[in-house]
């Protein structure tokens, strides 16, 4: 029996952004509009494609929290998204979400770590996500329309590489002049958390600045997280 864990963050901002249009008034005046109805039958429709596509027994749609610890590891986390403008019915899209389609909320963290911390928790589970961060996480994922299953070593490997490289979009620049392929060179004779750390010295940083990044760039795996509590445990902590 498989349950799909689905990126619920991904669905309700497509599906929000989707049902924007624009429409032109004359004399230079513009409004958006979009229909509640749209939404709905819009995140239905990925559901169902989703479940048909993977044939999956049950599903959890995952949305972040509010809050997010990862603030507290360093305030500049997504601060580059603070003036972006988010679809008009985003938060009726994620109102929905919980209502109507299993959402799953756990306080002070993101989708993604809800994903990371089920799949990598039993095999029952596997994760539907766009965001190719999942692939630090072992286990089972539904990737570009098949299933792939991701073993500790390399999930490992790219966790390092993700350290390395940073994350723009996230607002977390990693070690300096690193990108992909630099990252796989420092990486390719031996993957581990020194070699991070010696290649972050070598830039002029410290160790302490690599587990910054490392923090802000660990999805939640299993025993990372206390359901209860809310507490996480940091990376290396």
């Amino acid at each position: 029996m498989t349950t799909l864990v689905i990126d619920g963050d991904i669905i309700a901002y497509k599906v929000a952004v989707r049902s924007e249009q624009p429409i032109n008034w004359g004399n230079g005046l513009w409004t958006l509009h979009s229909y509640e109805h749209e939404i709905i039958e819009g995140v239905d429709g990925e559901i169902e494609r989703l479940m048909e596509e993977t044939g999956a027994d049950e599903y959890i749609t995952a949305l972040s929290s509010t809050n997010n610890y990862r603030k507290t590891v360093a305030s500049y986390y997504k601060a580059n998204r603070k003036d972006t403008r988010k679809p008009m019915l985003l938060p009726f899209a994620r109102d929905y979400i919980m209502d109507k389609q299993k959402g799953l909320i756990w306080e002070g963290v993101e989708a993604d770590d809800v994903l990371g911390v089920l799949i990598s928790r039993s095999d029952k589970y596997m994760s539907w996500s766009i965001d190719k961060d999942l692939m630090t996480i072992p286990g089972r994922h539904w990737m570009e329309g098949e299933e792939k299953v991701i073993n500790q070593e390399d999930a490992d490997h790219w966790f390092y590489m993700q350290t390395l490289m940073g994350d723009s979009t996230d607002n977390y620049k990693g070690c300096p002049k690193v990108g992909l392929k630099t990252a796989e060179k420092i990486l390719a004779e031996n993957s581990t958390w020194e070699t991070v750390v010696a290649a972050f010295e070598k830039a002029g940083l410290s160790e302490e600045d690599a587990l910054e990044n490392a923090r802000l760039a660990r999805i939640l795996r299993d025993g990372e997280y206390n359901n209860e509590t809310g507490e996480v445990k940091l990376w290396l902590d």
